[in-house]
């Protein structure tokens, strides 16, 4: 079982690729920190410090300015990939796998998830469209 969720925003793979590896930029978008950049092979942690709370994630393949993937919450599989248009902007794909089918909160958690990761995408689309900061606003 898996989720998938997409997003146009009008700035080449490139720089986005960036926001998500380079610790400086994070911050503007998704966690507050992020303890060094993203490389394979590498354990990265990851803090909100709004919610008091950091985890870590591990870094399974980099294929530069097209694909990050990393485990993250047990057995969960996060896919990242940056499809790059003819006229410069890019689609953001966020897959993640490794939802148990047999948990009776199967429905509510893929909901959940599903709508962390529009709401991470959305504030990418301010950072890197408008340079605004949205993160954090979530209200659970």
């Amino acid at each position: 079982m898996n989720n998938l969720s997409r997003m146009r925003i009008q700035k080449p793979a490139n720089e986005i690729f960036e926001a998500f590896v380079d610790p400086e930029k994070i911050g503007n978008f998704w966690f507050s920190s992020s303890s060094e950049r993203w490389e394979e092979g590498k354990t990265v942690t990851l803090r909100y410090e709004e919610y008091d709370a950091e985890g870590d994630i591990d870094i399974k393949e980099i294929q530069e300015h097209k694909k990050i993937v990393f485990e993250w919450a047990g057995n969960h599989k996060v896919t990242i990939t940056f499809v790059q248009e003819e006229k410069g902007s890019t689609i953001v794909v966020v897959k993640e796998e490794g939802f148990d089918e047999s948990n009776e909160n199967l429905i509510s958690q893929l909901l959940d998830n599903k709508e962390g990761w529009v709401y991470m995408l959305t504030c990418l689309k301010g950072y890197m469209e408008y340079g605004v900061n949205l993160r954090a606003a979530l209200v659970k």
